[in-house]
């Protein structure tokens, strides 16, 4: 089965209710969740998800905010999740702007290559920086088991090594380069 933003929002589900705003923010903030989170993704997938019968929704009225639509997955939504969940995993897609910069830089003289390595040297070690410092909301992760917790560790673990991989490769790929001058 294919990965789509409904299975994304039907696990942080099983973690615990939430709004829809919870649910964008934790989609937004994630490294590794592939979609941007917008309004339409999330408020399309959860009218998808209510409608076929895999979440409900309360409403929450209250005095001094806007009305909350706490969003809370069904017993047939944790069904779907699992068989997902069990389905063979796709293929991963590496898809890597600066490596379709760097594939057409024969345009560039010595010191515009060096600028593009520089400046993608440096979007990773704030990527790298940003995930060291980010203390992740992981609300939904309150409750969780200690297995729960440990995958999620590996997961942010993961995504650290990529940065810090990446990192390596481009050291190398400065020092290939420099062999150029």
């Amino acid at each position: 089965m294919k990965m789509s933003i409904n299975y994304a929002i039907l696990g942080l589900l099983s973690y615990k209710s939430m709004t829809g705003y919870d649910l964008k923010k934790i989609i937004q903030d994630s490294e590794f969740l592939p979609w941007s989170g917008n309004n339409n993704q999330i408020y399309k997938a959860l009218s998808e998800l209510h409608g076929k019968g895999m979440v409900t929704n309360e409403v929450i009225h209250q005095e001094s905010s806007p009305t909350k639509k706490i969003y809370t997955i069904t017993s047939e939504g944790l069904a779907a999740l699992k068989e997902w969940v069990l389905s063979p995993v796709e293929s991963s897609e590496i898809k890597k702007p600066f490596l379709v910069h760097l594939a057409f830089a024969k345009q560039l003289d010595m010191n515009e290559l060096n600028d593009l390595i520089d400046g993608y040297e440096k979007q990773v070690e704030i990527q790298l920086l940003m995930l060291q410092n980010y203390k992740q909301d992981a609300d939904f992760l309150s409750g969780s088991t200690e297995l729960e917790t440990t995958v999620w560790s590996f997961i942010n673990d993961n995504i650290r090594r990529t940065y810090e991989t990446e990192l390596n490769w481009i050291k190398d790929l400065r020092k290939a380069v420099a062999n150029f001058k």
